[in-house]
């Protein structure tokens, strides 16, 4: 017997367009709970992932306050994690994990308090490896194009004016000898 898929196809209905079951508070707890013990969340995710799951304001409230008081959610925790791996891992600055944590909602006092336990060699020397590692790629450019190059890359990762400008020359520096 013959069919055409696409008839078959119209017949069987799309999951966006099935209605979603409303999800209740403490299912919303619960799995917000699980989410929050397998890694630090932002109290601004969260509560973006309750409005997607249809949760209506005032009971998307009361789950995040029991997160809180579950010590499940905490901006200041998530802040200070959040820094240290986008240091660590991504080779990000100060101005760019800043922004970043602004954008999920964290309060200033978190991000200056996140931003306060940067170990300043250690930034520095995460500057340095990035730029090294980007200037590696820039051989065989004009001295004054490598350099405008470090910089923006620099900028573009976060990292503020009066460290970049000791670094590149560093950089460039180094890189002249050899």
């Amino acid at each position: 017997m013959w069919y055409d898929k696409s008839e078959q196809f119209l017949r069987i209905p799309h999951l966006a367009t099935m209605p979603r079951t409303p999800i209740t508070p403490e299912n919303a707890f619960l799995r917000l709970a699980t989410m929050c013990a397998r890694c630090e969340q932002a109290e601004g995710d969260l509560r973006r992932k309750l409005h997607d799951w249809g949760l209506a304001q005032t009971d998307a409230s009361a789950v995040i306050q029991r997160l809180k008081q579950e010590r499940y959610l905490d901006n200041g925790r998530f802040a200070r994690a959040y820094c240290r791996d986008k240091l660590r891992f991504n080779g990000w600055g100060r101005i760019k994990i800043e922004y970043m944590l602004r954008g999920k909602g964290i309060e200033q006092e978190n991000i200056d308090a996140a931003l306060g336990e940067i170990d300043e060699q250690q930034y520095a020397d995460i500057l340095h490896e990035v730029l090294a590692a980007k200037a590696k790629t820039l051989s065989g450019k004009p001295q004054e194009q490598a350099r405008a190059a470090l910089m923006r890359f620099a900028a573009s990762r976060g990292f503020e004016p009066a460290l970049i400008f000791p670094a590149v020359s560093l950089i460039m520096s180094s890189s002249n000898e050899d």
